[in-house]
């Protein structure tokens, strides 16, 4: 994936031009990690962009910077409106969105509280996250020898830069073993997440996913697949799932804003149910791209329209 550079990015109110969007080499997020972000994507639906799940993306980058006491100097209408004012500058109608807000340039110190607390938007072009063909057929994932903090220890729930930290681990440990992605376990040993994705597991026609108390992102596509699933008339448990379960599973997949809902074929070498993207993964696929391409309605209120 490569960046347009040609485009705009909004800095704290201001557009500037791709290349200008530029901060200090000391700035506290550089040397100590202080930011939170969202991943958002907008749709093209009836030749305009709509993005999904707006309110509810922005909503959880304010409570991420709550959980690091970073007051964010905008409220969460004015980053929407920057959010659809940037994809406009950029003259986009399907995109993947970045906010991100960190602490900036000012003085070094683990304390942040001194440092300012920025805000910037970028938008870009960002197709298939694990490729088209995974997307159809599955990807081959292997559990880490990482481990995803206790949840005393480290706020999973924040949507920090930080946690990414550990996720770049897994993911290279990953793709260095022959898999396309990862699987992180919990402090427990219990199925958490992956390094970007949540989880799903489906079991004798049930559905699983792990519950929030095993160190994972609460995903907002992770949200909607539950919604999507109950309403197709499956049953969702919301559970600490042992490890075990991901060998024994008739299928698997991923969720999440990059991911949205990719198949999981193999798992550590071992074949899940057929080796191809399951009946349910596909139902439950399929109406989530129905939604998502504007082929049905949006009987969720989900999307937020670019005028």
């Amino acid at each position: 994936m490569a960046f347009d550079e040609s485009g705009k990015i909004w800095m704290d109110g201001e557009l500037v031009d791709w290349k200008d969007a530029k901060i200090h080499v000391l700035s506290h997020v550089v040397n100590y990690g202080t930011d939170v972000f969202e991943g958002i994507r907008a749709y093209e639906i009836d030749g305009k962009a709509q993005i999904f799940r707006l309110e509810d993306h922005v909503k959880r980058l304010f409570d991420s910077a709550k959980i690091y006491k970073m007051d964010i100097p905008f409220t969460q209408d004015e980053i929407c409106e920057a959010i659809k004012e940037t994809i406009k500058a950029n003259n986009l109608t399907a995109c993947y969105i970045r906010p991100i807000v960190y602490r900036g340039y000012k003085e070094l110190g683990v304390s942040p509280v001194n440092c300012p607390v920025n805000v910037a938007i970028a938008v870009w072009e960002w197709g298939a996250y694990l490729g088209e063909e995974g997307m159809a057929n599955g990807v081959n994932i292997g559990v880490s020898s990482w481990r995803k903090p206790a949840v005393s220890t480290f706020p999973n729930i924040a949507k920090a830069g930080a946690n990414y930290m550990l996720s770049q681990l897994a993911n290279m440990e990953a793709k260095d073993n022959g898999f396309d992605e990862g699987l992180l376990l919990d402090v427990n040993g219990n199925i958490a997440e992956g390094p970007g994705e949540n989880v799903f597991l489906v079991l004798d026609g049930k559905i699983y996913t792990p519950t929030l108390s095993s160190s994972l992102l609460k995903g907002i596509t992770r949200d909607s697949v539950i919604k999507l699933a109950g309403d197709l008339g499956y049953e969702v448990n919301v559970l600490p799932l042992p490890r075990d379960l991901l060998y024994i599973a008739d299928e698997m997949f991923f969720a999440g804003t990059a991911a949205e809902v990719t198949p999981i074929r193999s798992m550590d070498h071992r074949i899940v149910g057929e080796g191809k993207r399951g009946p349910v993964t596909e139902k439950i696929q399929r109406e989530f791209f129905k939604i998502v391409n504007g082929e049905v309605e949006d009987r969720y209120g989900w999307f937020s329209p670019v005028d």
